[in-house]
C-alpha cells in the first residue's frame, strides 16, 4: 500500500505541482514582459515549504531510522531525509539568487519550473529502494538539467557545453540500464534490499557477471558524481551553464548521485568482493589529484571551480573506500557532502554575482574585487578557503573526520592511511589556486576600482552561506551527528538484506540502526554481512 503522507511523495506532490503549474500560470497571463520575481517567489515559497516538511517529519520521528531497505520503491528514513535537506539547501539557494541572475532574461517560468522537477529527481533519488525507481528519478533529476545548462540559447560556449553535457548524460543512463539489467538478470529483482541478498549467494559461475554489474554501477554514477575518468563533460558545462546552474550541478545532482552510490555500490560490493574498497580508494586518488593539477592553470572561476568539484569527489570517495572499515569514514562522507553543498553552492553563486554586476568570468575581472563587492568577496574567500580545510571553518571539520577515519583505519587495511596523506597533500596543492583567486581579489587592484552595487538576493544568500560556513565550524556537532545517524550500521546489513529477500510483511522489520562513530564495529560489520546473509541460503 501507498503511504500518501509519506515525506517523498509530499515532496512530490508539492514541488511538482507547483513545478508544473508555473508554466500554466505564464501561459494565462494576459501582460507581457518578464514576471521573473513572481516566479521566483512562488518556487522559493514551496521549495521553503518543502524542506519545512522534511525537517518537521524528521523532528517528529515519523522517519525510520537510519538507511531501511523493504518491499517497496520508496523508503521515509532518515538516510533519506538527509541527502532530501542537503538537495533542498541548494536548490533553494539557487532559486534566491536567480532572483537577481534572470532578472531581464527571457523565460523565467520554464527555468523555475525545471529547476524544481529537477529538485523532485534528486530527492527521489535518496529515497529509492527500487534500481527501476532509482533510474525513474535519475532521469528526472537530468532531463531538466540538460535543458538549464544550454538556458543561454544564444551563447555558443552554453550550446557545446550543453551538447558535451547530454551526450555524456545519455551514456551515463545507458550504462546504468545495462547495469541494472545484468542484476536483474542474475538475481530476479530489481528491489536493491531483494538484489544485494542474491548477489551474496550468487553460482560461482556467475559471480563476474556480478562483479561486471557494480562496475557498470560505479562508471554509471561516476560520470555524475564527476569521478576519474569519467569527468571530461563537467568543466565545459559547468562553464557554459549559466552560473547558477552551475551551482545547482555541482552541489546538488552531484551528491544526489553519491547518495545512489551509497545505497547501491557501497552495500553491494560488501557482498561480492570486499577488495571493491581499494579500486574505489585508487579512484579517489586520481581523482583529488587530477582535479586540483588541472584547477590550477585555469583562467576562468567557473573552470576552477569545476576542477575544484572534482577534487572534493575524491576526498568524499575516501569515506566511502573505507565503509566496511571505519564507521567514522561514512558518517564523513556525509557530513562533508552536507558541507559541501552549501560551500560550493557559495561559490558559484559569488561568481554569478561578479558575473550579473561586471559581466564577466575571467579571473581578471576579480581583480580589486574586495574593494568593489566586498559582501561577495568575502563570502567566495571563506568558501574557498572552507573547501581548503582551512581552520575553524566548517570544510576543516569535514576533512578532519574523513582523513582520521582514514588513518583509524590502517590497524585493518594498511593502505588506509596513505589515503589521509594524498588527501592532505591534495589539500594543500588545492591553496594555490584557492590563494590566487584571493589574492587577486584583496591585493591586486583592477582598472577600475569603483565600488558596484551587489545584487540583493544574491548577498542575502551569501550572507547565509557564511554564517553557515563559520556557524557550523564552531559548533559542527549537530549536523555530524545528524549525519552518524542516517550512516547504513553494516554490522546489521546482512540481517536486513536477508529479511527484504524472505519477507515483506513487515516494513519495520527492516531498519538499519545507527552505529557509534568507531573503526571495530565495523570491521566486524564487514564480516556479518557475507556471513549472515550466506546463512540465508543454508
Amino acid at each position: 500500500m501507498v503511504d500518501f503522507l509519506s515525506t517523498p511523495l509530499l515532496v512530490t506532490v508539492v514541488l511538482g505541482s507547483v513545478g508544473l503549474g508555473i508554466p500554466v500560470l505564464d501561459a494565462l497571463k494576459k501582460e507581457r514582459g518578464s514576471n521573473n520575481k513572481l516566479y521566483c517567489a512562488i518556487a522559493f515559497g514551496a521549495l521553503i515549504i518543502t524542506i519545512g516538511i522534511v525537517i518537521f517529519r524528521v523532528l517528529a520521528g515519523h522517519v525510520m531510522p537510519a538507511a531501511a531497505f523493504g518491499p517497496g520503491v520508496l523508503s521515509d528514513d532518515l538516510f533519506g531525509a538527509f541527502f532530501a535537506v542537503a538537495l533542498l539547501i541548494v536548490s533553494i539557494m539557487v532559486t534566491a539568487s536567480s532572483w537577481n541572475y534572470m532578472k531581464g532574461r527571457a523565460n523565467p517560468a520554464a527555468y523555475y519550473s525545471l529547476i524544481l522537477l529537477s529538485s523532485i529527481g534528486m530527492v527521489l533519488i535518496a529515497y529509492s529502494t527500487d534500481l527501476v525507481m532509482l533510474f525513474v528519478a535519475w532521469e528526472l533529476m537530468s532531463l531538466p538539467t540538460y535543458a538549464l545548462a544550454a538556458f543561454s540559447k544564444r551563447d555558443p560556449i552554453s550550446n557545446e557545453a550543453a551538447i558535451k553535457y547530454f551526450m555524456f548524460g545519455a551514456l551515463s543512463s545507458a550504462i546504468l540500464v545495462f547495469a541494472i539489467g545484468l542484476v536483474y538478470g542474475i538475481t530476479g529483482t530489481t528491489n536493491i534490499g531483494g538484489a544485494i541478498s542474491g548477489l551474496a549467494h550468487l553460482q560461482k559461475d556467475l559471480i563476474p557477471v556480478g562483479l561486471l554489474s557494480i562496475a557498470l554501477f560505479i562508471a554509471g554514477f561516476g560520470f555524475k558524481i564527476g569521478l576519474v575518468p569519467f569527468h571530461m563533460w563537467l568543466p565545459d558545462a559547468y562553464e557554459g551553464a549559466p552560473t547558477t546552474i552551475g551551482a545547482l550541478l555541482a552541489a546538488g545532482t552531484k551528491k544526489a548521485g553519491f547518495a545512489a552510490a551509497l545505497r547501491v555500490i557501497v552495500l553491494g560490493m560488501f557482498v561480492l568482493h570486499p577488495d571493491w574498497t581499494f579500486t574505489l580508494a585508487v579512484i579517489a586518488v586520481f581523482t583529488m589529484t587530477l582535479g586540483n593539477f588541472a584547477a590550477l592553470v585555469q583562467k576562468s572561476v567557473p573552470r576552477i571551480l569545476a576542477y575544484s568539484s572534482i577534487a572534493q569527489a575524491g576526498y568524499i570517495l575516501i569515506g566511502f573506500a573505507l565503509a566496511p572499515y571505519s564507521n567514522q569514514a561514512l558518517a564523513g562522507s556525509l557530513f562533508y557532502i552536507i558541507n559541501h553543498a552549501v560551500m560550493k553552492s557559495a561559490g558559484f553563486i559569488a561568481a554569478a554575482a561578479v558575473a550579473t554586476a561586471l559581466a564577466g568570468y575571467s579571473l581578471e575581472r576579480y581583480r580589486g574585487l574586495g574593494h568593489r563587492m566586498p559582501i561577495t568577496a568575502i563570502a567566495l574567500s571563506i568558501s574557498l578557503l572552507s573547501l581548503a580545510g582551512v581552520p575553524p571553518l566548517v570544510g576543516f571539520w569535514s576533512k578532519l573526520v574523513v582523513f582520521g577515519a582514514a588513518i583509524n583505519s590502517g590497524a585493518i587495511v594498511t593502505w588506509g592511511p596513505y589515503l589521509a596523506i594524498a588527501g592532505l597533500l591534495n589539500s594543500a596543492l588545492s591553496l594555490g589556486y584557492y590563494a590566487w583567486i584571493i589574492k587577486k581579489m584583496y591585493m591586486e587592484q583592477g582598472p577600475d576600482m569603483s565600488k558596484v552595487k551587489e545584487p540583493r538576493a544574491i548577498a542575502a544568500v551569501l550572507i547565509f552561506a557564511i554564517i553557515f560556513m563559520v556557524g557550523l565550524g564552531i559548533w559542527y556537532s549537530p549536523v555530524l551527528e545528524f549525519a552518524s545517524m542516517a550512516v547504513p550500521h553494516f554490522g546489521k546489513v546482512g540481517s536486513v538484506i536477508s529479511n527484504s529477500s524472505s519477507s515483506s510483511s513487515s516494513s519495520s522489520s527492516h531498519l538499519v540502526r545507527p552505529a557509534a562513530l568507531s573503526s571495530n564495529s565495523s570491521a566486524a560489520g564487514l564480516h556479518a554481512v557475507a556471513i549472515v546473509v550466506r546463512s540465508n541460503n543454508h
